[in-house]
């Protein structure tokens, strides 16, 4: 028995060599990265940090305003005499040319006042002359006072009689011919065309309430906005004061599905007064619209630069922080490689980045990486933003926004 468990304990041995030397080696590893992260005092290194140098710029403050689209031009088809109308000239719907003929109205009575407009005319003509050849001829007589000078002066005044009633029935025939014209109805602009809203057959007037059709024209297009009347004095107010800059008149609209209008507009002007049940001024844009995407009175928001802030910071979303009550803050590189917290005012962005109006000032330090953990008045290695990593460093600090995490491994 004693020989067997001689060999037994000399079988086991290698077993228990090759089990205790990785944990030994493990054990050793473990110590040895516990060391790196600490200096000889036993305290960990000041965590890396990657700042930026900030510097105010002009950065646009857009506003979205909502809207209404406006026909360029719109014209309510209106009858200029009386009638029944005959015939309906144009497509429902359909693209008409100012000047087109677009409804004719029965023109019996009018040719009729033509006609006689144009008698009339002859008959005073004929008058006329026959009064002038009178007066001629009393003119030598009455100057050898063969006749009364009484008689030859009442024959030139019926010739210049007969000559005035010749102008009276030139005129009356032009009106008789303008009645005449207008019982074809033209278009008065160029646009489209919706429904007639008199049906042929039908007796139209001049005074009557509804119009024939109508004709708006939708290429350019105008959007109205409406606007806070406060919103805008107080602009107006900074603007004057230097505190703001004048902004673009490039306008952006988007439809009411959500979708981007492809082509830009430009504002046009600002009305002068303020609509007392709203208290809003309106401004008007005006957008090309050659493909029609626009319809005359769909809702849509302008999107457009009315002013540009001319000492904000632009500040990468990373670097700004929130509070539990929502007051943004940031942290800077302070005196002795400190860090610094500071309140700012960050109430909008700009692309990927906070717009910092208070609490910045040119030459600022803001830390963005290695923010995790980061204290007030905390020491720190502070390098510029993205600096490569250092193989050298400790390994506390090999990158900003390590911290003192230990790596895998250790």
């Amino acid at each position: 028995m004693k020989i067997v468990n001689r060999i037994s304990a000399r079988l086991a041995a290698p077993r228990l060599l090759s089990v205790a030397v990785p944990a030994l080696a493990s054990l050793a590893l473990l110590a040895g990265c516990n060391g790196s992260d600490t200096d000889k005092a036993g305290k960990r290194p000041p965590p890396r940090v990657g700042f930026i140098v900030v510097a105010p710029t002009s950065v646009p403050e857009p506003v979205t305003l909502g809207g209404r689209t406006v026909a360029f031009e719109t014209s309510e088809v209106r009858p200029q005499v009386n009638g029944v109308l005959q015939r309906r000239l144009f497509t429902e719907g359909g693209l008409v040319r100012a000047g087109q003929p677009l409804f004719q109205i029965d023109p019996s009575l009018y040719r009729a006042a033509v006609n006689q407009a144009e008698a009339n005319l002859a008959s005073a003509r004929a008058s006329a002359e026959a009064a002038a050849v009178r007066a001629e001829r009393f003119k030598p007589l009455a100057e050898m006072e063969a006749i009364a000078q009484q008689d030859y002066t009442d024959a030139a005044a019926q010739a210049r009689v007969a000559r005035a009633a010749v102008a009276q029935n030139a005129a009356a025939l032009e009106t008789a011919r303008v009645n005449l014209r207008f019982a074809t109805v033209p278009a008065p602009i160029t646009g489209r065309i919706g429904r007639a809203l008199v049906t042929v057959g039908g007796l139209v007037s001049t005074n009557q309430a509804s119009p024939l059709a109508i004709i708006q024209r939708t290429d350019p297009m105008f959007v109205d906005m409406q606007q806070s009347a406060a919103d805008l004095t107080a602009l107006r107010r900074k603007l004057r004061q230097g505190d703001l800059g004048a902004g673009s008149t490039s306008v952006t609209l988007k439809l009411e599905d959500g979708s981007n209008y492809p082509l830009r507009g430009t504002v046009q002007f600002s009305e002068v007064t303020v609509n007392p049940g709203t208290g809003t001024v309106t401004l008007r844009a005006r957008f090309p619209n050659p493909d029609g995407l626009l319809l005359p009175g769909a809702f849509v928001n302008a999107v457009f630069d009315q002013a540009v802030d001319l000492d904000a910071f632009l500040v990468p979303q990373p670097a700004v922080q929130r509070d539990f009550n929502g007051s943004a803050f940031v942290m800077l590189v302070g005196k002795d490689n400190k860090a610094v917290r500071r309140q700012v005012t960050a109430n909008r962005t700009s692309g990927n980045a906070w717009v910092v109006t208070a609490g910045l000032a040119r030459g600022d330090k803001v830390i963005l990486q290695g923010l995790n953990g980061l204290k007030h008045d905390a020491p720190i290695v502070p390098v510029p933003a993205n600096t490569p990593q250092d193989p050298t460093a400790p390994r506390g600090a090999e990158r900003p926004g390590a911290g003192n995490a230990v790596k895998k491994g250790s």
